[in-house]
């Protein structure tokens, strides 16, 4: 077999992970279209529920380097196993939660075994065994599974929850999480084994200006795309008149323009994805401040949130590949906490996304998300510029240094 060609077992394996990713994407995301739902039963604002969505990514965000540092020695199938069990009990909670305060701490819950899980499924598709120039696709194929969540799951979850009621829809979580802890129990591998870091090369990982520049491209990107997306049913419904019994249909075709974004992504990834973005996320703030102008009309404004749709995912896998990428140059040992780095940053970025979001509608309007959203999506041009020009400068330095020791 060709080495640089996936083997069958390969190939199973990023299918099982994109059916982790898959569930957990449903359950993270499916709150999205019930904020009215939420809302009217537990007596809040719309606001006030968008809170659920910010308080999700900040635990993720937290948790996920923290935890995945303590827990980078140890063998990654039994913590796979007890973490989807964790993910089964907080989805259980949030569905017999008849409270904000309890629905508040599952989603919390929720969130801190998400973001471990994740880290590990992104770590495995930039494993060793995988040849290079498959890695684009294997993370592409991994993320994907956060976009069929939103073709399918997000959707889905959203009827069931507008005709059983919410709490319905984490019940469903509840057993697509049991679903994937049993075939993850026979296709995981038993024998993924991470490497013992020291506190110095987490804290180095952190501080060193290439990562902090790396680590704002996702962050900044996803939160132009979650000052509209969080509130977007409600502008459905609110500003463009549509009736809330088709919010559902609406999220279900932004889902499927989702998974060509994603699929670009990955095609992206396998060729220097970095010097691409920033190109991308000018189009993307062309595309969110557009439907501050597009709103006057359904069919223009669909226009515009389709398109929005079809840059939401591009960043993942470049990403991805770019932080293990750095982790590799500087912090070797450090590579399962740099695995991390892209859903926390991406967490990161929901959670700004979410609480600008909610602070613009509250105070300016609905609409008016779209032209901030923009400015997040030129801020995430700059940066990678930025980013990319350090890289290169850094890259260019090393070689010179290494010809230059060649010398003697």
């Amino acid at each position: 077999m060709n080495k640089s060609e996936l083997s069958k077992q390969q190939k199973f394996l990023i299918f099982s992970l994109f059916l982790l990713t898959f569930a957990l994407g449903t359950s993270e995301f499916a709150i999205v279209g019930l904020l009215n739902e939420i809302a009217t039963d537990l007596h809040r604002t719309i606001a006030a529920v968008g809170s659920l969505v910010s308080a999700f990514a900040v635990a993720f965000a937290i948790g996920t380097p923290i935890l995945t540092s303590l827990l980078s020695r140890f063998n990654k199938y039994p913590i796979m196993l007890i973490l989807i069990s964790f993910f089964i009990i907080a989805n259980v909670l949030s569905a017999l939660s008849y409270n904000y305060e309890v629905l508040f701490l599952s989603r919390i819950l929720t969130a801190i075994a998400e973001g471990v899980l994740v880290a590990y499924a992104l770590n495995i598709g930039t494993n060793d065994e995988i040849p290079n120039e498959k890695k684009g696709f294997a993370l592409s194929m991994i993320f994907s599974g956060f976009t069929f969540s939103s073709v399918i799951g997000v959707p889905l979850g959203t009827y069931i929850g507008q005709v059983y009621g919410w709490h319905m829809t984490f019940w469903t979580t509840s057993v697509l999480g049991v679903i994937t802890l049993v075939i993850s129990m026979s296709i995981i591998p038993r024998n993924i084994v991470g490497v013992k870091s020291s506190i110095k090369n987490q804290i180095g990982l952190f501080i060193h200006p290439q990562f902090i520049l790396a680590f704002f491209i996702p962050t900044l990107s996803i939160a132009a795309t979650f000052i509209v997306y969080t509130y977007l049913t409600a502008i459905i419904n609110e500003v463009l008149s549509i009736p809330l019994e088709y919010v559902s249909l609406v999220l279900l075709i932004y889902g499927i323009f989702s998974v060509i974004s994603n699929m670009i992504g990955g095609k992206i990834a396998s060729k220097n994805g970095v010097s691409k973005l920033r190109y991308i996320f000018i189009f993307q703030a062309i595309i969110l401040a557009s439907l501050y102008v597009t709103a006057f009309s359904i069919y223009s404004a669909m226009i515009s949130i389709l398109l929005m749709s079809l840059v939401v995912f591009v960043q993942g896998s470049t990403s991805q590949i770019y932080f293990v990428e750095l982790a590799e140059q500087h912090f070797p040992a450090a590579r399962d906490l740099a695995a991390s780095l892209t859903p926390v940053s991406i967490n990161f970025g929901i959670a700004i996304g979410s609480a600008i979001g909610g602070l613009v509608a509250t105070n300016m309007g609905l609409i008016h998300v779209s032209w901030v959203g923009g400015i997040f999506a030129l801020t995430a041009s700059f940066v990678t510029f930025l980013s990319f020009r350090l890289n290169q400068k850094v890259k260019a330095n090393k070689y010179s240094g290494e010809n230059g020791k060649r010398k003697f």
